[in-house]
C-alpha cells in the first residue's frame, strides 16, 4: 500500500492493510458508486434465472453481495435467498430488508457453506481479490462444494481485454460535494484503482486491487477445481461472450 508515501492518508480500519475489509466498510464506497444501474441489474438477474430456469422457491446465495440489491430482487422473484458478505457494515445494512427467505451473514468466501445451494451468483466483478492464487481456487472450490447435485453458479467478471483497451489512467468525479480522485493502472496482474479524496478536513487514500483474469486463466483455475464451464456471455442480456468487444465475462458453470 502507498500509505506510508502519503501520511496524512488514511486507509480506513485500524490493523488491517486488507484493502477490501477496510474500502468497502466505508460508507465512502457507496458514495462513489451511488448511481449504479439497479434495473440493469434487475434486467440482469431476470435473463439470468430464466436462463437456468430455477424452480419455484429455490435456494439462492449471493456470494460477496454487499448490502444486498441483487439478493434483494433475488428474492422478489420468489427464491429463498442468503446474501453473504465479508462487510460486517454492509451485511448490518442489508440485514434491513430480511425476512423468512431472505437472509444475510458475513462471511469469508473462501469457506464452503453447510447447506447446499440451487443456485450461486459472484456478482459485478467480485472474485479475484485475494493476492495469492491459491486464495482465488479455494473461493471456486467452495462455491462447487456449496452447490447441489443439480445447482448452477455464475461469476459475473470484467472482460479484461476491454477493461485495459478503455483503461482511463486518471479522472475526478464529484458526488456528494466529495472530489473523489480516481487513478487506473495495470502492475502484478493486477487492476488496480487509487482514489484519493478529503471530507471534513480528513485526507483518505483507498486502493482498489483486482486480478486481471482472463477466460483462458478462469478455465485453467476451474479445471483445478474440477469445474465444469458450461457456458459464457458477454453482457446483461446474456449475448454471446466476444474477447475484445464485450462489456463482461459472465460464466455459468457447475
Amino acid at each position: 500500500m502507498p500509505e506510508n508515501s502519503k501520511p496524512e492518508t488514511r486507509n480506513v480500519k485500524p490493523g488491517t492493510d486488507i484493502w477490501y475489509a477496510s474500502w468497502f466498510d466505508t460508507p465512502y464506497y457507496h458514495i462513489l458508486y451511488k448511481d449504479r444501474n439497479y434495473r440493469e441489474a434487475q434486467i440482469f438477474m431476470d435473463n439470468l434465472t430464466h436462463y437456468l430456469n430455477l424452480p419455484e422457491k429455490a435456494k439462492v446465495l449471493d456470494l460477496a453481495c454487499g448490502k444486498g440489491r441483487h439478493a434483494i430482487y433475488l428474492n422478489q422473484l420468489g427464491y429463498d435467498v442468503i446474501g453473504a458478505d465479508l462487510s460486517e457494515n454492509s451485511i448490518a445494512e442489508a440485514n434491513k430488508n430480511a425476512n423468512e427467505t431472505l437472509h444475510f451473514v458475513v462471511h469469508d468466501k473462501r469457506i464452503p457453506f453447510e447447506e447446499k445451494f440451487d443456485a450461486i451468483f459472484n456478482l459485478f466483478t467480485s472474485f479475484g481479490y485475494f493476492e495469492n492464487e491459491e486464495d482465488n481456487l479455494k473461493t471456486l472450490i467452495a462455491i462447487k462444494e456449496s452447490l447441489s447435485d443439480y445447482g448452477f453458479a455464475v461469476i459475473d467478471f470484467m472482460n479484461v481485454h476491454t477493461v485495459l483497451e478503455n483503461l482511463i489512467p486518471e479522472e475526478t468525479k464529484e458526488v456528494d460535494g466529495i472530489s473523489f480522485h480516481i487513478k487506473r493502472y495495470l502492475a502484478d496482474s493486477f487492476i488496480i484503482k487509487e482514489i484519493d479524496f478529503e471530507d471534513q478536513g480528513e485526507k483518505y487514500h483507498f486502493e482498489e486491487k483486482v486480478k486481471a483474469y482472463t477466460l483462458d486463466d478462469f478455465k485453467n483455475m476451474m479445471d483445478q477445481a474440477g469445474i465444469y464451464l458450461l457456458d459464457t456471455f458477454g453482457d446483461y442480456k446474456l449475448k454471446k461472450f466476444h474477447k475484445n468487444t464485450s462489456e463482461r465475462l459472465i460464466m455459468i458453470f457447475k
